[in-house]
């Protein structure tokens, strides 16, 4: 009872203090805002995924069994209306009920969801994005709704794991394409209503139009993405992060559409193959995503991505900078709100956060939605888009909210083409003392009302600097109206001065599908000199050389590989031209480029192309009277060719802890591994000492053995000799706090100031030094310990000290291996690599176990960790050690 009466006192004030503004409990923003609480826990606990129709509606994904947890029955979206604008929902229906609600797109009276099936408490039928409709607006969904896209994830992994790294949020470009947050579990034959079927191996960004039709890949190679942020201008912003053994690291990534961002197999050893994201930030998890532009509100705070972080419990701003044809940033804390999942808005100004608050990994009863708006903030009814005028639409169209602009395309949509709408439209795209940002609304809502129509306005707007991109960009938006679609503009556009239209020009030439263009794209495609893609291997250092005044000259200085982190505008160019190359498959205009002035580019782009042709004629062009840098070259490529990705099918995921060795998560022979190989070893016996030294170098460090020349790695079972601990001698200590109630340990610390030099000496004295490690430079163990006080409070540190069990990290579960000999070992993993395993136990003793030699795995209920680490500590012990953690930022 007393329990009870507590909860209904917290939810008395977060209401009483939602209806006076200015304050709330639990979420704190900068002081030009107000915040109110929009609905309580008893609402709206777990909101996995939110969104905002224009007109102020909210659609709350609920989902009772967090992200760990499985099973059918907990999942429903919640319609909430706030009906007197005062900051707190008046009323709710069920919109409707699914498993794992994690995307919501509002658009007219349609719903899209993204979202699981059950049918069974441990059964997963699949994921799908399914819309559905409320005809007659009463707040409930009129059916079960229309599939528009079946097994969007991978059900074996979604099904023994839970819904945390599958396909999640969705949001519409002005483009009008819905593009999904792909996490790294990836998704397997993903079929859209026009018999599309589509696969994608680790994490990136699909797209999909409204009618589930011409589903397909953005981007690749993200991880565990959550949402997409889309501004006006069509770039595409996420925050992901990163697990290779360091920590859960976020990088905020602008994507390039046909891009490769290279996790986790480029981004630690071949970062130049790879578009870098923007910036690492340390540790987090990155959830919901937006762009917002919006008036009323303060000019520091709009034109801006947000960036929901549920690790921090942050909202995030990145102001970001044009740097070429892409950005660089500037990250900035706005809001704090308790494990935030999501961030929307309407076209009135307001501003909506959902938060967990205290439910965890597997659910709970915990969280809220709240609102946020400017100081003073007035409520303004944003139009009924049904009943206005064509006239009125296109002045909604130039309207400085996104959110209307958006929403006023899909209403103009809906009606259908008109000679009328057409001329409005083409009106508002050319005149050139209107907005970017509203022309651009124009074009593309004249690209999707007319479709091939549409294409000489088009082209004619390609010759007005201001939109050249929009214009390029849409023209080749679509493969199914590319019949037509001549490559000539999109020629010249290459030689733009603004390297975004060169970029644009770029992807549309790979999309146009003509090998005519090839020539123009390769000459783009050759890298930034200097460049580690085609630099030799390092040679024994020679003798200091001197000048001809007897000085020594300096040393030249190895190339390294670029940061996975870091904006590198220089490549982005040749990255996207040599993937329209690899898209046309110009294997003969390649090859033809070989030892010209393009003959870098031309061997990138051959990397990919996995043909008997390019095969045949890249090693004649070894056989030939090439200079030994060109062939030197030739054979880097071959070598990449000897092994392709294996054939994805959703029977593996690379974990928590990926292999990040590349450039191949499975290297894979194909039909022409043999003949390459053999090719090699005859270019090897020819004597050139550099060549030798390349074909050498490369299959080491691209993982492909040449028979005669290289070895495989070894996979035998090893046991490290590192120091063992005691744990059980530890937790049978009984000092201070092991004779305490944990509650009384909480509230005694608020007391004591922990000294966290003696913090630094306990962590080592108890234990934590078996599995945990503070400096990213030592091989990783269990949950990394060097940023864990920019992720968890100082009471939740000690929580998980004195509550092990309660919430264990993600990725450090007990795991159970059993080999085909019959041995058993328990204990975390802290590397999987395609061909072995590596774990932790207990004592801190490492085990490595031969992927083929495991019979059965599994997860343990138990953490790692065992509970009474502290036992035998002083309260100040304690604090000490809390306080040393929580400096780790």
């Amino acid at each position: 009872m007393k329990q009870t009466i507590l909860t209904l006192t917290i939810a008395t004030l977060c209401t009483l203090a939602g209806a006076q503004g200015k304050k709330h409990p639990f979420v704190q923003a900068p002081d030009v805002f107000d915040v109110t609480e929009f609905s309580t826990q008893a609402l709206t606990p777990v909101v996995a995924s939110m969104c905002v129709a224009y007109d102020g509606a909210v659609f709350a994904g609920v989902d009772g069994t967090g992200s760990l947890g499985k099973g059918p029955g907990k999942g429903k979206i919640i319609k909430l209306i706030d009906k007197d604008n005062d900051g707190i929902a008046d009323s709710h229906t069920i919109f409707c009920k699914v498993d794992n609600p994690r995307g919501i797109l509002a658009v007219g009276n349609k719903l899209f969801v993204l979202h699981a099936n059950w049918i069974g408490p441990k059964e997963l039928e699949g994921m799908y994005l399914t819309v559905f409709v409320d005809a007659d607006n009463d707040g409930v969904a009129d059916g079960k709704g229309i599939r528009l896209i079946s097994d969007f994830g991978t059900k074996k992994f979604n099904q023994s794991r839970g819904i945390d790294h599958t396909t999640n949020g969705i949001r519409m470009g002005i483009d009008g394409w819905i593009y999904v947050a792909c996490g790294d579990f990836g998704f397997v034959n993903a079929k859209g209503t026009d018999g599309t079927i589509l696969t994608m191996y680790g994490g990136g960004v699909a797209r999909v139009r409204p009618d589930g039709s011409e589903l397909e890949t953005y981007v690749h190679g993200l991880r565990n993405i959550y949402d997409v942020a889309i501004d006006p201008r069509l770039n595409l912003m996420t925050r992901g992060n990163t697990n290779d053994g360091g920590g859960w690291n976020i990088r905020f990534i602008h994507e390039i559409q046909s891009g490769e961002y290279g996790y986790p197999v480029l981004y630690k050893r071949y970062t130049y193959e790879m578009i870098p994201a923007l910036v690492d930030v340390g540790g987090g998890s990155g959830t919901g995503a937006m762009f917002f532009q919006e008036p009323g509100w303060p000019e520091k705070y709009n034109n801006i991505p947000m960036m929901c972080d549920w690790g921090r419990s942050q909202l995030v701003i990145h102001r970001i900078t044009p740097d070429g044809p892409t950005f660089t940033q500037k990250a900035e804390e706005f809001i704090k709100c308790p494990k935030i999942t999501d961030v929307d808005c309407d076209a009135s100004s307001r501003l909506y956060v959902s938060a967990w608050h205290k439910s965890g990994f597997k659910g709970g009863n915990s969280g809220f939605i709240a609102r946020v708006t400017p100081e003073g903030w007035t409520y303004k009814a944003a139009p009924d888009l049904k009943n206005a005028s064509d006239t009125e639409l296109i002045s909604h169209l130039s309207s400085p909210s996104s959110k209307l602009r958006l929403h006023t395309q899909q209403e103009f949509l809906s009606r259908g083409p008109s000679k009328t709408r057409s001329k409005q439209l083409t009106k508002l795209a050319a005149q050139s003392d209107a907005d970017t940002d509203h022309r651009i609304a124009a074009i593309f809502t004249l690209k999707q009302l007319n479709g091939e129509a549409s294409h000489p306005s088009l082209e004619k707007l390609t010759s007005d600097p201001a939109v050249r991109e929009y214009a390029l960009r849409a023209l080749a938006d679509r493969k199914t109206q590319n019949a037509k679609v001549s490559t000539k503009l999109f020629i010249t556009g290459l030689d733009d001065t603004d390297p975004r239209v060169q970029v644009a020009a770029a992807v549309a030439l790979g999309r146009l599908g003509q090998k005519s263009a090839a020539p123009a794209l390769l000459a783009k495609a050759n890298p930034p000199k200097p460049h580690p893609l085609f630099q030799a291997p390092p040679k024994s250092a020679p003798a200091p050389s001197v000048d001809k005044n007897g000085k020594k000259k300096k040393k030249k200085v190895a190339i390294k590989e670029g940061p996975h982190a870091t904006p590198n505008p220089s490549i982005i160019l040749p990255h996207i031209a040599k993937k329209a190359l690899t898209e046309l498959n110009a294997t003969q205009a390649c090859l033809d480029a070989i030892g010209g002035p393009n003959s870098q580019g031309a061997l990138w782009a051959l990397r990919f192309m996995y043909n008997k042709e390019a095969v045949d004629g890249l090693i004649t062009k070894l056989n030939s009277p090439e200079k030994s840098i060109t062939k030197q070259r030739i054979a880097m490529t071959l070598v990449r060719l000897i092994h392709k990705e294996k054939a994805y099918t959703g029977d593996t995921w690379w974990s928590t802890r990926p292999d990040t060795r590349g450039p191949f998560y499975y290297p894979t022979p194909w039909e022409q591994t043999a003949t390459i190989q053999k090719a090699l070893v005859a270019a090897y016996n020819s004597g050139d000492a550099a060549l030798q030294k390349t074909i050498s170098t490369l299959s080491e460090k691209d993982r492909a053995p040449i028979d005669g020349l290289t070895k495989s790695p070894s996979n035998a079972v090893t046991s490290s000799d590192e120091p063992k601990v005691d744990l059980d001698k530890i937790k049978s200590q009984k000092g201070q706090v092991g004779k305490m109630a944990i509650e009384d340990v909480l509230i005694a610390l608020e007391k004591v100031k922990g000294n966290p030099k003696k913090g630094k000496t306990l962590f080592t004295r108890q234990g934590c030094i078996a599995c945990h490690t503070l400096d990213k430079s030592t091989p990783p163990k269990g949950p990394y310990m060097g940023q864990i006080g920019s992720i968890m409070k100082a009471d939740q540190i000690a929580m998980s000290i004195l509550r092990p069990n309660a919430e264990i990290s993600q990725g450090f579960k007990t795991v159970e291996i059993k080999t085909t000999s019959g041995a058993t070992h328990q204990g975390f993993v802290t590397k999987r690599l395609s061909d072995r395993v590596e774990m932790r136990n207990i004592a801190g003793i490492v085990t490595t176990i031969k992927a083929s030699d495991i019979k059965s795995e599994k997860l343990l209920p138990n953490s790692m960790m065992p509970a009474g680490l502290a036992s035998g500590m002083s309260i100040e012990e304690f604090a000490s050690l809390v306080t040393f953690l929580s400096q780790q930022k």
